[in-house]
């Protein structure tokens, strides 16, 4: 089994609000090693798709009222300037913006007048690790918004193909329905994630039958921090899209709801995936345990056995070894000027061995 490094965890991995405390709400304070935004847009309609690559945030402005639905997606939250020319063309709120620079924030559902703000989070299983990316997204009445770091690929490929293959379920509905495609992917992502996961618990539990490698404990440990992590990001998604099918808003409408539904059953049966695996982490844990004690019981059996059978043969030793002088009584062991007498000692102490193991096997101790 190809065992995994431990991953070092700790407080320094989680990264600060970088907003002074007493400032002002709705200040959008960029991380300055964070990338520059690229901005795709997605214009369509039930007869016609464009894929645009925006360089200047300004220019969105020439597409406003031209198509039924635009999709903005921005990769990168390192320019200030870029997110709120956005924020203010589409009229979203300052504390909105605010929060979609500050990263790790909790999976929830807000609204703003005539527009919904959504956070959640995308997740990937890369290089035998877990890793999650924050999602933003925004819904309005004719636009959907999305910001998102700048991270290698992201799981709204199938969104775009079918926004570009021309299927009419998307294109021919209002912008609610690509929000609920959105949020859909992201919670169909869950599952190869948790699929991985899966494989590698199969490993750890045919490792902990055959072998006693330290790494087996740290592994599965590594595993049972990183199914928290995915059950922590995964129940505030589930309790959002109750929200969504439980409150009305404007911006959903009832037929959408029905798709939102299926999107909240997907959530429901990732967790349900995510708790088995922990049992199973936790059963894997205790069989590895319990394996380790088997070992140890055995070694403990063996040198519990050795030092039982020398303990005879030392008496012997030890009675041959005192200092007696046979030449001042003839009680005075006098087998010590016997020809014979080193063999017949070597033969008492060969005959307590044989006679021990045989009890030993006889009571099925060996």
């Amino acid at each position: 089994m190809k065992m995994r490094t431990r991953r070092a965890r700790g407080w320094t991995a989680h990264p600060k609000r970088r907003t002074p405390p007493g400032a002002p709400p709705g200040i959008i304070a960029v991380d300055p090693l964070a990338h520059k935004p690229q901005i795709e847009v997605f214009a369509y309609g039930p007869d016609q798709v464009e894929q645009l690559s925006i360089p200047d945030p300004s220019q969105l402005s020439t597409l406003l009222g031209k198509f039924p639905v635009l999709w903005v997606n921005v990769e990168g939250l390192g320019d200030a300037d870029v997110l709120q020319t956005i924020g203010d063309l589409f009229g979203l709120h300052p504390l909105a913006m605010e929060d979609v620079v500050n990263l790790h924030q909790r999976p929830k559902i807000e609204e703003y007048g005539d527009h919904l703000f959504i956070v959640t989070h995308m997740v990937s299983y890369l290089e035998d690790r877990l890793d999650s990316e924050q999602l933003c997204l925004f819904l309005g009445q004719n636009f959907v918004i999305t910001f998102q770091e700048e991270k290698p690929g992201d799981c709204l490929k199938a969104v775009r193909q079918r926004l570009l293959g021309g299927r009419k379920a998307i294109r021919g509905a209002n912008a609610d329905f690509l929000a609920y495609s959105i949020l859909d992917a992201v919670a169909d992502h869950y599952f190869p994630v948790l699929e991985r996961y899966g494989e590698r618990l199969q490993e750890y539990e045919s490792a902990a039958m055959s072998e006693s490698d330290h790494r087996i404990m740290a592994g599965i440990q590594d595993m049972k921090m990183d199914l928290l992590s995915l059950r922590r990001l995964l129940w505030p998604l589930r309790d959002l899209l109750n929200t969504l099918l439980r409150d009305d808003f404007p911006a959903i409408q009832k037929e959408t709801q029905v798709y939102l539904r299926d999107c909240y059953d997907h959530s429901i049966q990732a967790l349900d995936l995510i708790e088995m695996y922990r049992e199973a982490a936790a059963s894997v844990m205790e069989l590895y345990l319990s394996n380790l004690n088997h070992q140890m019981s055995q070694v403990m059996k063996v040198l519990t056995t050795i030092a039982t059978i020398f303990i005879p043969i030392t008496f012997v030793a030890g009675v041959y070894g005192m200092n007696f002088n046979p030449q001042s009584s003839p009680l005075n062991m006098p087998e010590l000027n016997w020809a014979w007498g080193y063999p017949f000692a070597l033969l008492i102490m060969a005959t307590i061995v044989v006679i021990m193991l045989l009890f030993f096997r006889r009571k099925k101790w060996l």
